[in-house]
């Protein structure tokens, strides 16, 4: 060792001892964590229990459905045969959607086989019933229909609150300017009561058929609500303030109305009201459920409707009321007249109106046939 390390050493004063240096607190240990650390941890456990809760009432909403358990289904009114036509009454007024329309009494529609019953029927399709068919049509008589042209609405003398309709139809209308449907509303309060559209469609119907509930406000089927139907749902909200009373509408396959669902056969149409929901089912003629045939109807076995509205954000016992059955074949009006709707259809050229003053053979479709109507009332299963 050199004299000179020495000095130096020396002159540096008194070696102290080696200190080991102290360990950094850990972050893994909460005696370290300053408040705005666990603030922090607050703040995230609290959004992750409202995350939860929410995600849990959301799944929880989606998959909400009411309870459709099984009804015993008894029949209590039949429309067919003879006594058709007279347990309705015959719309003689001015048409409430603005139609190109004159509404013909119950004698005029006689005297120009506007109504009438065949013991046949208008193709070789079997109806539900063995007396015949009723049958309503168009005016094709008139070559100069320039106030509008003859046509038929009528409306069950009897109203229903709930209830299992079938709808037996033979033959459905078609035809450039036409409007038909098959509906159930109270017509003198109107929308307070509501209306439930079963058949509707409008010019060639190739669109197939369109079923639409209208409302007063506070009734809409849910765009994330669960619902068991095979047709597509076109609007949610049923208010008719709304989207100019479209209503809340699902539509099905182009089989199921006009020329397509004609070529059939027809079918069946079968619509349960309840307090539980709204719902339709479409049957071609070759598909009819024995139990609607044997007059023993159980929806219960008939699998996925056609439409679907369930009560979950609809109160469907107060917004449904008083029903009668009401059929007709507007033609232009609110909806088949529009231009835009009107001129979809290539075959349907000009205006709607011209087409109804000058086309009187173009309505040689234009008529329903029906087998008959039968309604059920229910009690539980």
């Amino acid at each position: 060792m050199s004299a000179n390390y020495t000095q130096d050493k020396a002159a540096a004063g008194p070696e102290l001892p080696y200190r080991v240096p102290a360990a950094r607190p850990s972050r893994l240990n909460p005696k370290s964590w300053t408040w705005k650390t666990w603030t922090g941890i607050a703040v995230a456990l609290i959004l992750i229990i409202v995350a939860a809760a929410v995600g849990g009432v959301l799944g929880a909403r989606a998959n909400a459905y009411p309870d459709y358990s099984k009804l015993n289904y008894s029949l209590q009114d039949t429309y067919s045969g003879d006594n058709f036509f007279s347990q309705f009454n015959y719309f003689t007024g001015y048409d409430p959607t603005h139609g190109f329309v004159h509404y013909v009494d119950s004698p005029t529609a006689v005297s120009e086989n506007l109504t009438l019953m065949s013991n046949t029927t208008t193709s070789s399709a079997t109806s539900l019933s063995t007396s015949g068919t009723a049958i309503l049509r168009v005016d094709t008589a008139d070559q100069n229909a320039t106030t509008g042209r003859r046509s038929v609405r009528i409306t069950s003398k009897k109203a229903y609150n709930t209830g299992l309709f079938i709808f037996d139809i033979v033959h459905s209308p078609y035809g450039c300017a036409t409007w038909p449907s098959v509906w159930m509303t109270d017509v003198s309060n109107w929308p307070l009561n509501g209306e439930i559209d079963v058949v509707e469609a409008v010019n060639m119907g190739n669109m197939g058929n369109q079923v639409t509930l209208h409302t007063t406000k506070g009734c809409e089927i849910g765009k994330n609500r669960k619902r068991k139907q095979t047709g597509t749902a076109l609007n949610y909200n049923c208010y008719n303030g709304t989207d100019s009373n479209a209503g809340c509408g699902v539509s099905g396959p182009t089989n199921t109305f006009g020329a397509a669902y004609n070529a059939l056969g027809g079918g069946v149409y079968a619509l349960e009201l309840r307090s539980a929901g709204i719902r339709v089912w479409s049957f071609p003629r070759s598909n009819i459920p024995s139990d609607i045939t044997s007059k023993s109807p159980d929806p219960s076995t008939w699998g996925t409707a056609l439409a679907d509205f369930p009560n979950l954000e609809c109160d469907i016992s107060s917004h449904f009321k008083n029903q009668t059955i009401v059929v007709d074949i507007d033609l232009c009006g609110d909806w088949a007249g529009q231009p835009s709707v009107f001129n979809a259809d290539a075959q349907c050229t000009g205006t709607c109106s011209d087409w109804v003053a000058d086309k009187a053979s173009s309505f040689d479709q234009a008529y329903w046939e029906f087998g008959g109507f039968w309604t059920y009332t229910a009690t539980a299963a």
